[in-house]
């Protein structure tokens, strides 16, 4: 059931990024997260900008998903 939550919210982030432009410092560490990979490529460096800059706050597992995602992202 959770899960079923998560997925739903992904692809609900996945596709509001996809069909607008993003404004990133609004979205959640946790939203920034999930969708690394799927970003435009016009709006990636903007992207990676937001989310260094939320690397020092991060808590551990959210560093964790962030290194697990780094591969993504290239």
């Amino acid at each position: 059931m959770i899960k079923t939550g998560y997925l739903f919210v992904f692809i609900l982030l996945l596709g509001s990024s996809l069909l607008a432009k993003e404004n990133f410092s609004e979205m959640s560490t946790q939203e920034l997260i999930a969708i690394m990979g799927y970003v435009k490529p016009a709006e990636v460096a903007k992207f990676s900008q937001e989310l260094k800059s939320r690397i020092p706050s991060m808590s551990s597992s959210e560093k964790a998903k962030y290194e697990k995602n780094l591969h993504k992202q290239k």
